[in-house]
C-alpha cells in the first residue's frame, strides 16, 4: 500500500471537504484572530525589499494579499493551496480589494515551481501538513532564489496551547469518535517538536535555520465562539455528521468548557508558536 498516496489524498480530501468550506464560512473570524501573527510575518518584510514572494497554505488569502498591499503592485505575490474553496474566496478577496497577488490551487509539495522562482518564502500555519515534509522543503528550496530565504510561523505543542484541543477536550465524553491527536503526523502540531523542524530543513538542504518561541495574544468576538467551536477543527468535521440532539448537547457542553477565555466580549487566548526562519 501506497502510504503516502494515501495521506496526500486524505488531506486533499478534507481540504476540499467541509473543512475547506468551514475555513470560508468562517474566514472573517479566522483573519481576525490570527492578525497578530501574520502582522509578525509582515513585520519582517520592513528590513528588506522582497519583490517576489510566496505564501504557502494560504487559506483564504489573508497573509498573500496583506504582503501584495505592503509590497505594492510592483510585487510578484502568490498564494498555495490544497483547498479549491479556499482558493476561490482568496480569488474573490483580491479583486474586491482591487489587490493583484495570483493564487494556484495546488500541493506546494509536489507543485512544479519555476527554479529559483521566489525571494521570500512565507507561510502562517500552512507547512504542518506535508504528508512529506522533506520532499515538501526541498521543493520549496528549489523555487527560491539564490539569496532566497523562509520564514513561517507553525504551532508548538498541544499541550502548550491547550485552546486549541478544548473542543475537542470537552466533547470526547459524548463523542468517543474524535480521533486522538498523533505526535509528527500531518496536522496542526505536526511541528510541535524543535527538533524535528531542524531536521526537516537540513535534510532538504536549508541553511542558517533560526527558531525563536513565541507566545502570541489572540482575540475575536465572543459572539462568534459558537461558530468556531462548532465548525473548526476535528470536532467541528465530526459534528455535523451527527443529529441535531447530539449537536445541541455537544455545543452545550463544548461552550462551557470556553469559558476561562471569554473576557467580556471577547475570547482571548495565548498561541505558542515557533517562529522559524531559513537561507539557502
Amino acid at each position: 500500500m501506497n502510504v503516502k498516496s494515501n495521506s496526500t489524498n486524505e488531506q486533499k480530501n478534507i481540504w476540499n471537504g467541509d473543512a475547506g468550506n468551514a475555513w470560508v464560512e468562517t474566514q472573517q473570524l479566522v483573519e481576525h484572530m490570527f492578525k497578530p501573527i501574520e502582522n509578525l510575518l509582515l513585520g519582517e518584510l520592513q528590513s528588506s525589499v522582497r519583490p517576489r514572494v510566496l505564501d504557502v497554505g494560504c487559506g483564504t488569502g489573508s497573509t498573500t494579499l496583506a504582503v501584495s498591499r505592503q509590497l505594492g503592485a510592483q510585487a510578484l505575490c502568490v498564494g498555495i493551496d490544497i483547498s479549491q474553496q479556499m482558493i476561490a474566496a482568496a480569488q474573490a478577496s483580491a479583486k474586491k480589494q482591487d489587490l493583484t497577488p495570483s493564487f494556484i490551487c495546488g500541493d506546494a509539495q509536489t507543485y512544479t515551481f519555476a527554479a529559483a522562482s521566489f525571494d521570500l518564502i512565507i507561510s502562517r500555519f500552512g507547512v504542518m501538513f506535508f504528508d512529506d515534509s522533506i520532499v515538501a522543503f526541498k521543493n520549496l528550496r528549489y523555487a527560491a532564489s539564490e539569496q532566497g530565504e523562509c520564514r513561517f510561523i507553525a504551532w508548538r505543542s498541544a499541550d502548550e496551547n491547550p485552546f486549541m484541543t478544548t473542543a475537542e477536550r470537552a466533547a470526547k465524553a459524548l463523542l468517543p469518535q474524535l480521533p486522538a491527536r498523533q505526535e509528527d503526523e500531518p496536522g496542526q502540531f505536526a511541528f510541535a517538536r524543535r527538533e524535528r523542524i531542524v531536521d526537516i530543513l537540513q535534510q532538504s538542504g536549508w541553511n542558517g535555520i533560526e527558531i525563536e518561541a513565541v507566545d502570541i495574544v489572540c482575540s475575536f468576538a465572543e459572539q462568534d465562539l459558537l461558530l468556531y467551536l462548532s465548525r473548526m477543527g476535528p470536532l467541528g468535521r465530526i459534528l455535523s455528521q451527527q443529529d441535531e440532539q447530539t449537536r445541541k448537547q455537544v455545543t452545550e457542553l463544548v461552550r462551557d468548557a470556553f469559558e476561562a477565555y471569554v473576557h467580556g466580549d471577547k475570547v482571548v487566548f495565548t498561541a505558542a508558536c515557533w517562529k522559524v526562519s531559513a537561507r539557502v
